[in-house]
């Protein structure tokens, strides 16, 4: 009996920029003569949004991933070169600032309940040509672990967080985005703020602070904040121009002001989003079959980015019902999860490492037997439970044959 398939019309993102947002821009705009460049709404946002996270310091660029190449680029300057530990399982941009950086990514797999770093083997791949571990904080999962905090701390390793797709995460009740050296944080279209384009480095390390200032504006002096740090270079090299030294090989990453005024505008939903989204992973995860499915996920403090869909075990036949029928339902989904998989698998890093991609057993597994499905503050209740069971139901229909 051929069954026949309600159409579930579920996108893989909502645009969760409001009318109220787009008002806000308008105001912007009817000024008689509105400065749109870089200026005092980005100030604003910037120190609003340290606020929000916990930190001192905050650097608004035009994209998660121009925030992952400007903190690559400030490590570069303070420790040198040598090695990246980085994840199987992030976005393409923090393994390719690493290479554009001049560092060598030395990856390692993941803990399965986190998506996140695995804690043993970011110990192991540590040596003395490290110069900081780049953890993800994939999907909404808290990554961290006191073990990993501990040991680089003892070891005097800097840790980058990236956060881009975790807003309001936590761990030990402290938000995520306060625990590194670095942070950075994506604005990205769908994500649970969003500036259109957009991301963020934080930081409560004034040099560090100061040093990402410069590289997000061609290296210029006069981007510092600090007083005494620009007499010093005009002190230092009096030949010049004060207004156009160039201390550092930067880049031109800035946003704009229109898209910090989206963000201002955003951030008092902001608390409200992440609650609505952790509860729609909570009711997810409830009601999908734990025999069939991974539904062990390390919930406390998470702030869900999307629907994690992993098979316990491998199937490839089951993996190609479920995704022939989400297709066949409108249900919109990416294999792989965060990135589209292990990471060692994709051109850019096979052409340039060693690694191979059976090095990483778990990544591989969520590579070939995982997915993310959308999840936004509008979603209701009922498609999300009729989801689950859809989903449960192919699982049965694959155990017992031809449906």
């Amino acid at each position: 009996m051929t069954r026949v398939l309600a159409k579930l019309d579920w996108p893989l993102m909502r645009n969760n920029i409001a009318r109220e947002d787009l008002d806000a821009v308008c105001a912007l705009l009817q000024q008689k003569d509105p400065i749109l460049t870089q200026s005092r709404h980005v100030r604003q946002f910037e120190q609003e949004w340290s606020d929000w996270v916990g930190v001192r310091y905050s650097v608004f660029v035009n994209s998660g991933s121009s925030a992952n190449l400007v903190t690559l680029a400030a490590i570069k300057e303070r420790f040198g070169p040598g090695e990246i530990i980085v994840p199987t399982i992030t976005w393409v941009s923090d393994i390719a600032s690493a290479f554009h950086c001049g560092f060598d990514p030395v990856f390692v797999d993941i803990d399965p309940r986190t998506l996140g770093m695995d804690t043993q083997h970011v110990l192991e791949r540590i040596t003395p040509r490290t110069r900081a571990v780049f953890l993800t904080h994939v999907l909404g999962y808290n990554a961290l672990t006191d073990e990993l905090l501990d040991e680089l701390e003892r070891r005097n390793i800097p840790l980058i967080e990236d956060v881009c797709e975790s807003h309001g995460a936590t761990f030990q009740g402290k938000r995520l985005g306060t625990f590194g050296l670095a942070s950075n944080f994506s604005f990205y279209y769908a994500h649970h703020l969003s500036t259109i384009e957009g991301g963020m480095v934080c930081t409560n390390n004034p040099d560090l602070y100061e040093t990402v200032r410069m590289l997000r504006s061609h290296g210029m002096v006069r981007e510092l904040d600090s007083e005494s740090y620009r007499h010093a270079y005009w002190d230092e090299y009096p030949d010049l121009n004060p207004d156009f030294i160039f201390a550092l090989p930067g880049f031109n990453v800035r946003s704009t002001e229109i898209n910090a005024v989206i963000g201002r505008s955003q951030l008092p939903r902001l608390n409200d989003a992440v609650e609505q989204r952790t509860a729609n992973l909570r009711l997810f995860l409830d009601h999908l079959n734990p025999e069939i499915y991974q539904t062990d996920f390390a919930l406390e403090g998470s702030s869900n980015y999307a629907f994690t869909l992993i098979l316990k075990h491998p199937d490839d036949r089951l993996m190609g019902i479920i995704m022939k029928t989400l297709r066949e339902c409108g249900v919109e989904f990416r294999r792989g999860t965060s990135g589209g998989g292990n990471q060692v698998r994709q051109p850019y890093v096979r052409r340039r490492l060693a690694a191979e991609p059976r090095d990483f057993p778990r990544a591989d597994h969520v590579h070939f037997y995982g997915m993310y499905i959308g999840n936004y503050p509008t979603l209701e209740r009922g498609k999300i439970l009729q989801l689950c069971q859809l989903l449960n139901d192919l699982a049965s229909t694959s155990r017992g044959g031809a449906s």
